[in-house]
């Protein structure tokens, strides 16, 4: 069987793309020329150039192809152009599934995120059902990836054979980029997360959220969406794992809410002056007020998700970023004042 796969230079789409090379699919990236290739060199695939904008690039890219993995997308939680979040995660995921449903492609799954699900009171775990207030909607990045699964639903009721998968916060080997997660880690490693906030997340092995996705191709029903996630932790949780990890000391200051949130409004306003991306961006600190617990309980049913441990996931993330030399062992950053408000998600 051939697949497209969407977003395979990226986090989940490489993971995804090294899975489905293992269950014997034939394998077709799409990729922009500027696109970092690391997370799929030496991979036995067939790459298309184009781009989610390029509607005639994406008709050829599907040409043969009898599924289609929708992984692509601007992930972050802060950018000078925020049009072309939309333009990216809704524009390009309407051109990408309305080419699927001319070209009849027999099965799509498409990449939310558990971001679009609402937060329920109480730090309670949200399940598939709940839906989210304008509160929960933080930021343009959770914004932009709502409508695009409204837009993603909205072609399966005209006829486009797609399952949505919600991922939660994916950890392990291969986080290029890397993810505001992926950055915690990296953060943490480099000594440069002295202090830590009131919050917490549902974190999941890449590797799961990978496999999560061919088993929604299999099994998933059509029209439905699921959470792939697995355990939550608070956000301090998350540091005393990666300290009994490495050795490193977890920190013992948690910054008030409101502190946080100023130093970020400060860091926002000097970098766009300064022109550098901020360090703390206000919509992570926004997120970090509510924990954001999830139930991924359908899909460990309905799928058989698997369960990898935590722990196992943040170990290889660690060990990840040391084989890449992002961070030498041993090595950390001296702290700063600012820095005590860095513990962002």
């Amino acid at each position: 069987m051939k697949a497209l796969v969407t977003g395979a230079t990226g986090f989940i789409g490489g993971n995804l793309t090294r899975e489905l090379l293992e269950e014997g699919f034939q394998v077709r990236a799409l990729v922009r020329r500027e696109s970092d290739k690391r997370n799929i060199e030496g991979l036995d695939i067939e790459m298309a150039t184009g781009d989610l904008l390029d509607v005639a690039s994406l008709k050829d890219a599907l040409e043969g192809c009898e599924v289609l993995f929708h992984c692509a997308a601007l992930y972050t939680l802060w950018a000078r152009d925020r049009q072309a979040l939309y333009s990216t995660n809704v524009g390009g995921t309407r051109n990408i599934l309305k080419a699927a449903l001319e070209k009849g492609v027999k099965r799509v799954v498409y990449t939310s995120t558990a971001s679009t699900i609402g937060l329920s009171k109480g730090g309670v775990p949200s399940t598939e059902e709940v839906e989210p207030s304008p509160q929960d909607l933080i930021g343009h990045y959770k914004r932009s990836k709502y409508i695009a699964e409204l837009e993603a639903l909205k072609l399966c009721r005209a006829g486009l054979p797609l399952v949505v998968v919600n991922p939660t916060a994916p950890v392990g080997p291969g986080d290029v980029k890397p993810t505001p997660t992926g950055q915690i880690i990296l953060d943490f490693l480099k000594g440069k997360m002295p202090a830590y906030l009131d919050t917490g997340l549902n974190l999941i092995h890449v590797k799961d959220v990978a496999r999560g996705h061919i088993l929604a191709l299999e099994k998933g029903r059509v029209g439905e969406r699921y959470i792939l996630g697995n355990t939550n932790m608070s956000f301090k949780a998350i540091l005393d794992t990666l300290a009994e990890i490495t050795g490193r000391s977890s920190p013992r200051i948690r910054v008030p809410y409101l502190v946080a949130l100023g130093f970020a409004y400060v860091d926002e306003l000097s970098g766009t002056i300064l022109g550098r991306s901020p360090r703390a961006p206000i919509t992570g600190v926004r997120m970090a007020k509510k924990p954001m617990y999830f139930d991924a309980t359908k899909a460990v049913r309905e799928l058989g998700l698997p369960q990898t441990p935590v722990r196992e996931a943040l170990k290889e993330a660690v060990d990840w970023f040391y084989e890449q030399e992002r961070v030498k062992k041993g090595a950390a950053a001296s702290t700063s004042q600012d820095e005590l408000v860095k513990a962002k998600v």
